[in-house]
């Protein structure tokens, strides 16, 4: 089951070709599917040949193979990593039960809900991202994009496949609707609020990817554990292509950092309007950037205090992120967690029943990992001779959902009144002039080694290429 089938119309793993009813079903569904990527995929990009990774095998190592592709004719399919024999649900009150072949019939709406959910998440960041390679600083950036994109097609594939695969006629409707939906539409749009958002420009790419995708990691591992074991063994092969998404955000980040350090040292000033005149981005804007997509992001984990989380993990669907290492029953039953709150204008903590926490446990273990890699850009500062340094704002800052909603808190950590809020609110978040600012540095830039003037080269290429390698090819 490791090796893929390349043969069939839908690559798979799975011995579609044994089950010929879903088979026609999905093979139904593709047409839809190429004629949404046609009508939302990447602008202007179906005759470019794009140096992309393609699974060859779902093995733990070594399964890309890398070649000259058009995006319309990626091998998208269905990718599960091999099973294993007697698995156990490890987690919840089914614990030490065999893991689920087949949806059990009490839990078929809340997996079916999380599925959908995992699954709109997938082509609403193709859409929000489609006119990016429009603006790209580099060919080596405009195949990370493109790659970017064509795994959120296959992420999609694999929501679909176990929405056709398990759940009948709600399961096919489900996978046509997820191709109606439209990231940003006033009338059907996509699902998660951070989704609704738009990516007008490369700095908010990478802090989407940075930030957004690490969400789809912490995520996609939660559901990594799940009792349903097709849902494991999806979202675990997913997490091999998720791994990239991040790294683009992060190094993508570290660019341009370095870059705006490298002006700055050359200019000897921090001057926010020299170095704009320098054609960079300054570190304040950096910052503005960085806490919203910060904010928009945690707000994906939803609401601290959540019964829908607790059913999540205690009926075995959704675990921990790394449940397995984690040293205690694994059912939580009597431990509690603490919370923040809002109590005469402070904030305060407060102890819930750890289940009714599932989804603050995820969100800090997820600000934990993210709070790492900003470590990481600040090392580039401190290289190049820098005092200042770039940090995540507190979690309660700029939230829409849970406890935080509405409630105006600084980046610090402070609860404001409204008039300061709206006082400081240009120096915390990016302005409607930060973002024309940035917008007017986003010109293509497409002769192989070339980097736009706001942007570091990376320290190599992809897959052992020359950072002048031919990533994109214009037919």
């Amino acid at each position: 089951m490791s090796t893929i089938n390349y043969s069939e119309k839908i690559p798979n793993n799975v011995n579609l070709a044994d089950d010929r009813t879903l088979q026609r079903a999905l093979e139904q569904w593709q047409p839809n599917f190429l004629s949404w990527w046609g009508d939302m995929g990447p602008e202007g990009s179906p005759n470019y040949d794009v140096y992309l990774r393609t699974a060859v095998s779902v093995d733990a190592g070594g399964w890309a193979h890398f070649d000259h592709v058009k995006m319309p004719d990626y091998r998208w399919g269905i990718f599960l990593t091999p099973g294993i024999a007697d698995r156990q649900i490890s987690f919840g009150e089914h614990k030490g039960e065999a893991a689920w072949q087949e949806v059990p019939g009490e839990h078929r709406a809340n997996l079916r809900r999380i599925i959908v959910t995992q699954g709109d998440t997938e082509p609403a960041s193709v859409e929000q991202q489609r006119h990016l390679g429009l603006t790209a600083p580099s060919m080596y950036d405009l195949r990370n994009l493109f790659q970017v994109n064509v795994e959120e097609g296959r992420h999609l594939w694999a929501m679909v496949y176990l929405l056709h695969r398990y759940f009948g006629r709600d399961g096919r409707e489900e996978a046509e609707a997820l191709l109606d939906r439209r990231s940003g539409d006033d009338n059907n749009p996509r699902i998660l609020g951070a989704f609704n958002e738009r990516t007008p420009d490369w700095l908010a790419f990478f802090m989407f990817t940075y930030f957004t995708d690490r969400d789809g990691k912490f995520q996609l591992s939660a559901l990594a554990e799940s009792g349903f074991d097709p849902l494991a063994r999806t979202t675990k092969f997913m997490l091999t292509e998720e791994a990239h998404h991040v790294f683009v955000g992060e190094s993508g980040v570290s660019r341009v950092v370095q870059r705006t350090s490298q002006v700055m040292n050359e200019l000897k000033t921090d001057d926010v309007n020299k170095i704009r005149a320098a054609g960079v981005i300054d570190l304040e804007t950096i910052q503005r950037y960085l806490n919203f997509h910060y904010s928009v992001t945690i707000d994906l984990f939803g609401a601290d205090h959540s019964s829908n989380a607790a059913t999540f993990y205690s009926s075995g669907l959704k675990g921990r992120y790394e449940e397995t290492k984690r040293d205690d029953d694994h059912q939580l039953n009597g431990q509690s967690y603490k919370l923040l709150d809002v109590q005469d204008g402070k904030l305060v903590e407060r102890e819930v029943p750890m289940l009714n926490a599932m989804n603050e446990v995820l969100r800090d273990d997820y600000i934990r990992d993210s709070v790492a890699g900003v470590g990481r850009w600040n090392k580039v500062l401190e290289k190049a001779g820098i005092e200042v340094r770039l940090s995540v704002p507190h979690k309660a800052f700029n939230r829409q959902i849970g406890t935080f909603a509405g409630v105006r808190v600084a980046p610090d950590g402070r609860v404001v009144n409204e008039n300061e809020w709206k006082a400081n609110e240009a120096k915390w978040l990016p302005t409607p002039e930060d973002r024309a600012y940035v917008a007017s540095l986003m010109g293509r830039v497409v002769e192989p080694g070339k980097f736009a003037n706001w942007i570091a080269p990376p320290a190599m290429g992809i897959n052992r290429q020359p950072i002048d390698f031919d990533y994109v090819r214009f037919n």
